[in-house]
């Protein structure tokens, strides 16, 4: 099972994020990449909805790519569904995404934590426990984004983003950071604010131009790999090391736009057209 790929799925491109990552952390593993846009976004649809995505991508990498394991690199649908497909799939290493809390706490110097995400995110039963872990640790200010990952959706697909699309997305970020409140290192201010949707990786440059460089961005991507890493290691499921890079055998596929898809594999991941292919099998 060793030589199998990983599965990796999101709603749309946000995942590339995660992908991205999980490359870096293991180059020698190759992978299959779902990008659900044409069921997106998961963030504004309801759990059963996203619940039943979810359980159709796990049946189908499972089915046609024969997976040795599962990265949900969705906030939302982790948040849902994660619970139910581990269940159902008890054996195999199953990697979900959460708002990187824990990290910010520990790295804080304020206390004070920004938060932003999806409703399905920010609403769910998932994301309550973790608060609830962390009550008394720091003071969270949590902002539902209502529209952005749907905004970096469109603005990373083809043709390129225009001058509206990108405007668009800026006027979310400042609108949803001037809710929250100040930002900055002085008593009282926010430090530290944490990506709780993987598209919003893609708008950090407009977040930090906004916020302020001295804020501290956490996302969820690099501690996943790490996790993932760690399962695959346990399980003796890590691929041997026989070529320097398999990033050549990397497969992504889209429920959408394969243009728009091919479009956000080059600009995130420099992968070429001819990676990217149509998920003509998953309804």
């Amino acid at each position: 099972m060793a030589d199998q790929p990983i599965g990796v799925f999101d709603s749309g491109i946000g995942g590339l994020s995660v992908l991205q990552a999980l490359m870096a952390e293991l180059p020698h593993e190759r992978f299959v990449y779902v990008a659900d846009s044409g069921h997106a976004p998961y963030g504004e649809r309801g759990d059963a909805f996203v619940a039943e995505r979810t359980h159709a991508i796990a049946d189908y990498l499972l089915a046609h790519h024969h997976i040795k394991a599962l990265v949900v690199a969705c906030n939302t649908a982790t948040a849902a569904a994660i619970h139910e497909v581990r269940m159902r799939y008890p054996q195999m290493p199953l990697i979900g995404v959460e708002p990187a809390l824990k990290t910010a706490v520990a790295q804080s110097q304020t206390g004070r934590i920004g938060v932003i995400g999806t409703r399905g995110t920010l609403a769910s039963a998932k994301f309550a426990r973790l608060l609830d872990s962390l009550q008394g640790q720091a003071e969270f200010v949590i902002q539902h984004c209502k529209g952005l990952a749907n905004a970096i959706e469109w603005s990373t697909g083809h043709p390129p983003a225009s001058a509206a699309q990108n405007s668009e997305i800026h006027r979310l970020c400042q609108t949803y950071t001037q809710a929250m409140g100040p930002f900055g290192k002085g008593a009282g201010q926010i430090d530290s604010l944490v990506l709780g949707c993987t598209h919003y990786v893609f708008a950090i440059d407009e977040l930090r131009a906004i916020v302020g460089s001295e804020i501290a961005f956490f996302s969820t991507g690099e501690p996943v790999a790490r996790q993932t890493r760690r399962l695959l290691e346990t399980q003796g499921l890590l691929a041997i090391p026989d070529q320097p890079d398999a990033a050549h055998l990397t497969q992504l596929l889209t429920t959408g736009a394969l243009i728009d898809l091919q479009a956000a594999a080059l600009r995130w991941l420099h992968l070429p057209a001819q990676q990217c292919s149509q998920a003509n099998d998953l309804h």
